[in-house]
């Protein structure tokens, strides 16, 4: 599974894709965007999504 980018609440601060070790966030559209085929949730290498952590909006970004 991968996690997802709420448009609606991302203030496209870039936070989230600096903290991405997959590399899998960039921008798109005017706000930020995860591509699921490169999210692993960061799976064997944190115990949660870096994403996440990097993010100060509540519930910017969320599960797929």
């Amino acid at each position: 599974m991968a996690m997802m980018i709420n448009a609606d609440i991302c203030t496209a601060c870039g936070d989230c894709e600096t903290t991405c070790p997959t590399n899998a966030i960039s921008p798109r559209k005017g706000v930020y965007y995860i591509d699921p085929s490169l999210c692993n949730e960061c799976e064997g290498a944190h115990d949660s999504p870096k994403c996440m952590e990097g993010c100060f909006e509540e519930d910017c970004i969320v599960p797929a």
